[in-house]
């Protein structure tokens, strides 16, 4: 897990971690991802995730269909 205390964009110190479901889209579909652990700034929303944190994301995202290939 990422060890953050500064916000990168609004260099406040109140970075927070938090752990909750996060809305995610992929190919104009919406998914949700349950209980990601990143990092939040509540001054100005900025949202920090980790390599562990990206892999869920994308573990949760719904399969796609495959197209077939017309010969």
């Amino acid at each position: 897990m990422l060890k953050i205390k500064t916000c990168p964009t609004c260099g406040r110190r109140n970075v927070r971690q938090v752990t909750r479901g996060v809305e995610c889209n992929f190919r104009g579909q919406v998914y949700t991802a349950p209980a990601i652990q990143f990092h939040e700034c509540p001054d100005c929303g900025e949202k920090l995730y980790d390599r562990q944190a990206m892999q869920k994301m994308e573990s949760c995202r719904p399969k796609g269909r495959r197209r077939r290939r017309v010969a």
